[in-house]
């Protein structure tokens, strides 16, 4: 299964390597990663996506809360969420493709950033599925480079606040 882990950790030099290290010496492959300062900047996010079964996530999870350095953390994947990917894409844009391209940045609610002599940037951002169907439109005409973010996700509503459960 699928789990969308969010944790709130002191924002410090090692607080990533730990985690990721604690993951992958479980066995864990992180398939996405994002991690970021929060309103506070004592304290980051760090959003991360993996697969197993749910009792092998929950042993994770508690592991990792008794981390100094964590102040918490949250499977949210069967909460009600909101998850996010950015792209950015550049792509062959020759002048007569340019118009056509340019609306499919549109119908996917997207900016051209820059625009070369025969090259367009393109920032994307969305579900994973949203970012997948538009790199899959994008390769007829010429992927030249790509970068994406991890996925960032929040929980709808009040959630939690921070240190309390």
């Amino acid at each position: 299964m699928r789990h969308v882990l969010s944790a709130l950790v002191q924002n410090q030099p090692g607080v990533l390597a730990h985690i990721s290290g604690m993951l992958a010496s479980r066995g864990f492959n992180i398939e996405s990663l994002a991690v970021g300062e929060t309103e506070n900047p004592n304290l980051s996010r760090i959003t991360f996506v993996v697969q197993g079964s749910d009792s092998e996530l929950e042993q994770v999870r508690k592991q990792l809360d008794k981390v100094v350095t964590v102040v918490r953390v949250q499977d949210i994947s069967s909460e009600n969420f909101v998850e996010r990917d950015l792209m950015l894409v550049k792509v062959q844009a020759p002048a007569p493709q340019r118009v056509e391209i340019t609306m499919l940045v549109e119908m996917f609610r997207g900016r051209v950033v820059d625009i070369g002599v025969d090259t367009l940037m393109i920032e994307i951002s969305g579900q994973e599925s949203k970012v997948e169907a538009f790199i899959d439109l994008m390769r007829p005409y010429g992927i030249l480079e790509l970068a994406r973010t991890g996925r960032i996700a929040l929980v709808r509503g009040k959630g939690l606040v921070e240190g309390k459960n």
